[in-house]
């Protein structure tokens, strides 16, 4: 009798298929259906406007992931510092598990390791091939950085080279020492004094009201995305004084990193190099638009700065530079002298 109920089943199913008739068959005939687990989802945050450098690469690297696990992993960004958290506060804020992954600014995290102000040295690295290649040479230094703080580096998003944004047009010697400037780090704080100048160390976030309220009337930034835009309602006028093209950081939970299965781990990875190699390849093209952005909203653009503002400058940025080769200890100050030695034409 077996093999004729084997086959009449068959025969009932089959006679369903090919009629579309709703015929009730042993439960054992249909796999039952698996349910799918729901993703893990990271709250991710940056400082910075969606459009940015740093919000771009949150974007990518959150679709990077997302297609890469087949949406088993679903990182959710916010920008402009909407989760509460600016780049000092981020490494504490992952560490602590308040956020699962963000992006920081490197010259916010001088105080946790100074290390991280390395691509921020004023006239340094001031060419993407030249802050590609100082990245890179300092990349495991930094990786070792973020892991004593309970996190792993993810990937690097370089920035456009910072300029001068102020209200007033910067062409002598007297108009530096008219500004009173945010700057994003102590070092170019330091810098910015030295020249003349006032400046405060405050994170972007901070600074706009500072501009609305006219105690600042400069920043030292960039011309980049949402950044820019935010900016050139108070200050009309950049002056290229190619300081730097510093990094941000993007960084997940060591516990949350640790936790993924060895496959999602290369997956991540994979999409940490590729979010990080679009960032890169973005410069290519960044700077023109910036520039072009900018100009359509009126802001009056200096690429040739007056050579005594341009030297007050360099010659502060000496000494800033040596402070902190004298504060980084001999490992950051053997990097810098591995980066400047391979550099045509230093005279550092």
């Amino acid at each position: 009798m077996r093999p004729f109920r084997r086959r009449s089943a068959h025969a009932v199913l089959s006679l369903a298929l090919t009629t579309g008739i709703a015929i009730a068959v042993p439960a054992l005939l249909v796999p039952a259906a698996h349910a799918q687990p729901s993703p893990v989802v990271w709250q991710m945050a940056t400082e910075y406007p969606a459009t940015s450098m740093p919000g771009e690469g949150l974007s990518t690297f959150a679709q990077e992931v997302a297609a890469r696990t087949q949406g088993a992993l679903a990182p959710q960004p916010t920008f402009d510092a909407a989760a509460g958290f600016k780049s000092a506060q981020m490494p504490a804020a992952i560490r602590d598990g308040k956020l699962q992954a963000g992006d920081a600014f490197g010259g916010a995290l001088g105080e946790i390791d100074p290390i991280f102000l390395l691509s921020s040295l004023p006239f340094v690295a001031t060419t993407v091939d030249q802050a590609h290649r100082l990245a890179d040479l300092a990349r495991a230094d930094y990786a070792r950085a973020f892991a004593r703080q309970g996190q792993h580096l993810i990937y690097i998003t370089p920035w456009p080279p910072t300029g001068l944004w102020s209200r007033n047009a910067v062409g002598s010697l007297d108009a530096l020492r008219a500004l009173s400037v945010r700057a994003y780090d102590e070092t170019s704080a330091e810098v910015m004094r030295a020249a003349g100048a006032k400046a405060q160390n405050l994170s972007f976030a901070d600074a706009m009201p500072r501009l609305k309220d006219g105690s600042v009337n400069a920043v030292l930034s960039s011309g980049d995305g949402g950044a820019g835009r935010k900016l050139w309602d108070y200050l009309p006028h950049f002056t290229a004084i190619g300081y730097a093209m510093p990094l941000s950081f993007t960084t997940i939970n060591l516990a949350a990193w640790q936790a993924l299965t060895p496959a999602q781990r290369d997956a991540v990875a994979a999409a940490g190099r590729a979010t990080e190699d679009r960032q890169w390849a973005r410069l290519d093209t960044r700077l023109a638009e910036n520039t072009a952005r900018m100009r359509t909203n009126g802001v009056t653009i200096e690429d040739h700065p007056a050579p005594a503002v341009q030297q007050a400058l360099r010659d502060a940025g000496m000494s800033a530079v040596g402070a902190w080769q004298a504060r980084v200890g001999e490992r950051g100050a053997a990097l810098l002298k591995t980066y400047l030695g391979t550099e045509p034409g230093s005279s550092r």
